[in-house]
């Protein structure tokens, strides 16, 4: 008995059984591929130690971003404890004509007295009852001896690599580079910063 591909019992239909085919391969490699899997909700550092994280960083690294555009090099943001508990934030840095351009706001911890996140805004005082002016600053890296930070916020869409000096030893880069991608940070994206 001959069985042609057109017998009325055994209906071909070769897009079904190609889509299907496709969509086995997909989810056999979605299943082994540890590159499609979500990565973990960000961790900050334990707890920070405010008064001591005050003064002036300066940017090593970052994700590139709308706000930052105009930086050109010596980028820095300084931090000062305001006596009713808040952070003013003063950040700077030089266009591509060598003027100093500079934006000041304002921080404030959520969480207790060491808490590692913060909340930042730069718009006006007047619209600081708007959640939305407010934007998530979460330390997730510090060194012991707060000689670098490394600062994003819980969606993973920024990213910053702080240091106290305008430059960092390479092994130190290098290291912390190795933990953002553990964290699931794209290291493609990062940009370093000019002095």
């Amino acid at each position: 008995m001959n069985l042609h591909l057109r017998d009325k019992h055994t209906p071909f239909n070769a897009q079904s059984l190609f889509r299907g085919a496709v969509g086995l391969v997909m989810l056999a490699l979605l299943a082994l591929s540890p590159a499609y899997a979500e990565p973990a909700p960000l961790q900050t550092v334990p707890s920070v130690d405010v008064p001591r994280y005050m003064g002036t960083w300066h940017e090593i690294a970052k994700y590139p971003n709308w706000f930052q555009k105009k930086c050109a090099s010596s980028t820095q943001a300084t931090y000062t404890l305001q006596t009713d508990g808040r952070v003013q934030v003063l950040n700077r840095c030089k266009t591509d004509k060598g003027e100093w351009s500079e934006a000041l706001g304002s921080a404030r911890q959520i969480g207790g007295p060491n808490s590692p996140r913060l909340k930042v805004r730069f718009a006006p005082e007047w619209l600081s009852f708007i959640p939305m002016v407010w934007g998530d600053y979460w330390i997730i890296d510090l060194d012991p001896d707060y000689r670098w930070v490394v600062v994003s916020e819980p969606r993973r869409e920024y990213l910053w690599i702080l240091s106290r000096t305008p430059q960092m030893p390479a092994a130190t880069y290098q290291v912390l580079l190795g933990k953002l991608e553990k964290l699931g940070f794209d290291l493609q994206r990062i940009e370093a910063s000019r002095p």
